[in-house]
């Protein structure tokens, strides 16, 4: 079952991390640690093999596959010897990692990226595409009245101007090219009624958003445990430290704001409140590719006893990220075969922000819960209004794995 993974972002450190990490596993040089498809309760025929993953994409930097891996592994990211082992695998993907396409309108240049993936997927003989977005983080994007209807947003799609932030316009290729669409960060991505009706016109799937690695992976766990003691979390503050071309993206004000918002978004929904205390993101470009979380937590016990707790996570943001990415690719493509259309709510133990519900047409802020309609569509679209509404997706780890290993019995049985 060949099936391409299309990179946003191709020549970025967490989808060259992708690539060296599946490459090495196809030639017997690695171990799949990390990617929970290859776990025992997830294990299953109906996904692509790892070995099956063909690699290609977009980036806008022309820094070659093999320099970007010697990097990486001077960095601590990856062994170099993997990297040694494997120059003429990496040398094979460079020619497709392509320069991001550009034309006079959005409309011409999501036909140009559809046309590089269709060109894609016929050199490769691939079964499917999955459109994975690993690239940089974006500010929210700004209001436009197309977003709300996928014809109205054709229509705009062909005039002068910007009506769709690069993930978003990514979003749109893949689905008007039959190819499902994953947003592993915390940009708008598919988040848009206009894009979620496209996707259903299609007959594809998509999943996102924002790949939770770290600190909001602790959170996942520690907040049902005080939830479910009857423990009152009054405050729950952290700060992350991040180096690498993460952490310089996030040094902009709007992609900070974007990000900062999505890590949150687990205490509300599990705790059932909000606690006082914020998110703080901060670049260290000392620290590479690596990011230390520091979270201090202050609750009250019987009798309104305070009590205090801290963590601190340091790991390797890219070697967390890549091999959700492998997993998320597998699934996805699986549900595409087993005829899945729309948000795939199931995925949600790989984010931060999961899916749940799509927008409504009175925003395009994809943070705005009170904007947002059932997690199928806008209030336009009565034919799926029986979906999951908003806040249904489970944020507790544990929860989000039962649904998880239950999606993957279900493509089983497909």
């Amino acid at each position: 079952m060949a099936t391409g993974v299309w990179l946003a972002g191709g020549r970025g450190s967490v989808a060259v991390t992708s690539i060296v990490g599946a490459t090495a596993i196809k030639a017997g040089l690695a171990d799949p640690t990390g990617c929970v498809t290859e776990l025992e309760q997830l294990r299953s025929p109906a996904l692509p093999a790892l070995t099956d993953l063909v690699f290609g994409g977009h980036d806008p930097a022309s820094t070659r596959l093999c320099k970007k891996a010697e990097a990486l592994a001077d960095a601590g990211v990856v062994p170099a010897r993997l990297v040694a082992a494997l120059t003429d695998e990496l040398a094979a993907v460079e020619p497709e990692i392509r320069p991001v396409p550009a034309a006079a309108t959005q409309l011409e240049t999501a036909a140009l990226i559809a046309e590089d993936i269709a060109a894609f997927r016929f050199r490769h003989g691939l079964e499917r595409v999955v459109v994975v977005n690993v690239s940089s983080t974006e500010p929210a994007a700004a209001a436009h009245p197309a977003h709300a209807d996928a014809d109205a947003l054709r229509q705009a799609l062909g005039e002068p101007g910007t009506v769709l932030p690069a993930s978003s316009l990514y979003a749109y290729a893949a689905f008007t090219s039959g190819c499902s669409y994953v947003d592993f960060t915390p940009s708008t991505g598919a988040r848009l009624p206009a894009l979620d009706s496209l996707a259903h016109r299609h007959a594809v799937p998509y999943a996102g958003h924002d790949g939770k690695t770290g600190e909001t992976l602790v959170k996942s766990v520690l907040a049902p445990m005080f939830a479910m003691r009857h423990l009152r979390v009054r405050t729950w503050s952290g700060t992350n430290l991040l180096g690498g071309g993460d952490g310089a993206n996030l040094a902009d004000p709007g992609a900070n704001a974007a990000k900062a918002t999505s890590k949150q978004r687990v205490l509300g929904e599990t705790l059932g409140y909000e606690p006082q205390g914020n998110t703080r993101i901060e670049y260290v470009d000392d620290i590479g590719d690596f990011k230390t979380a520091w979270d201090l937590i202050t609750f009250s016990g019987f009798l309104g006893t305070s009590m205090r707790m801290e963590f601190t996570w340091h790991g390797c943001d890219s070697a967390l990220a890549a091999p959700l990415v492998l997993d998320l690719a597998r699934l996805t493509a699986a549900a595409h075969k087993s005829g899945r259309t729309g948000p795939l709510t199931e995925l949600a133990f790989f984010f931060k922000d999961p899916l749940g519900a799509v927008l409504g047409p009175a925003t395009s802020d994809p943070r705005s819960e009170a904007a947002r309609t059932d997690e199928a569509g806008s209030a336009q679209d009565p034919a799926r209004a029986e979906r999951a509404p908003a806040g249904t997706v489970p944020h507790a780890l544990a929860e989000q794995w039962a649904l998880l290993a239950s999606f993957v019995r279900g493509l089983a049985d497909a």
